[in-house]
């Protein structure tokens, strides 16, 4: 019936797999619970992961190369014994205790892929990660309405259902580098094979904040990525909303403009982004420009 898979890298899942067994235990159905570790450095973590193999039905395996988010993925489904697949990143934890019987319940004939929603802790974290904290509840943390108004560029992957013979036809990308934004590629790929997408209200907390100067490498990391999927006709120019304003203004060669204002302005964007108080209109111009300078060099 269902294979949940779960891929990680440094970092403790025994809490999400221990809750997830529990719910699905009480279930009666045929399930596994497969988890990938892609190639750990951190060999507490591992050591702590190990007590997975304790649960039945369960399973813990460590790599020793690493593979990328992709290409683990791709693994883990190809691997999976049953014909639905729930995918739950490792920092991930659900909201109810009913999260499985709601996605179980949500199944119908029709169902391709069914995506439950992300939240984020109310708890202000501190400073050093509070950017993090910040996007993810303004941008991503979005109601079942305000999903369905862009079915597919609110699609996450960190939460989602998808049925095995599904993602057969549209795994994830290995041969892009491991650079973010999988999640922008794989939901323009559902939508190029017009393969429908259900948004309902089945999050889970966003455990895994990372630090506000990690998070900011890894938002300009995503642009190199966007930059990358558009010189190889990966997405099209309007898919994104970065992407949109971009060539709304590169006829009229503004974005020369745009990247010279990320070379003046750059550490002060990092030291907005990085304070007490983040701005949103900062991070978006920051990457904004970043990806205008890409275009100039």
């Amino acid at each position: 019936m269902l294979s949940i898979l779960i891929p990680t890298y440094n970092y403790d899942i025994s809490r999400l797999v221990k809750e997830i067994h529990a719910q699905i235990s009480e279930l009666s159905i045929p399930f596994e619970i497969c988890c990938y570790d892609d190639a750990s450095t951190n060999k507490s973590v591992v050591e702590t992961n190990q007590s997975i193999h304790n649960l039945p039905h369960t399973s813990y395996t460590v790599f020793t190369k690493n593979m990328g988010r992709s290409a683990i993925r791709n693994l883990l489904a190809q691997n999976a014994k049953f014909d639905w697949l729930l995918f739950l990143d490792a920092d991930v934890l659900p909201k109810n205790n009913d999260f499985i019987s709601k996605y179980l319940e949500a199944i119908t004939e029709k169902t391709e892929v069914i995506y439950g929603g992300i939240l984020y802790v109310e708890e202000k974290p501190n400073q050093s990660h509070l950017l993090r904290w910040v996007y993810g509840n303004e941008r991503e943390a979005l109601s079942t309405v305000n999903r369905n108004k862009n079915v597919y560029l609110s699609f996450l992957t960190l939460n989602f259902l998808i049925k095995k013979s599904v993602f057969s036809k549209v795994a994830f990308n290995e041969n892009i580098p491991n650079l973010r934004h999988e999640d922008t590629l794989f939901s323009h790929n559902l939508k190029l094979a017009d393969i429908e997408v259900t948004h309902i209200e089945n999050p889970t907390y966003h455990l895994g904040l990372e630090e506000s100067s990690h998070f900011l490498e890894k938002s300009l990391e995503s642009v190199d990525a966007l930059y990358l999927f558009l010189k190889q006709g990966l997405i099209p120019k309007d898919y994104t909303k970065i992407t949109r304003v971009f060539f709304k203004l590169k006829p009229f060669g503004l974005h020369y403009v745009l990247a010279l204002m990320y070379t003046i302005f750059e550490a002060y964007f990092k030291r907005n982004l990085l304070s007490k108080k983040p701005s949103l209109f900062i991070f978006d111009l920051c990457r904004l420009s970043y990806l205008c300078k890409l275009y100039t060099k």
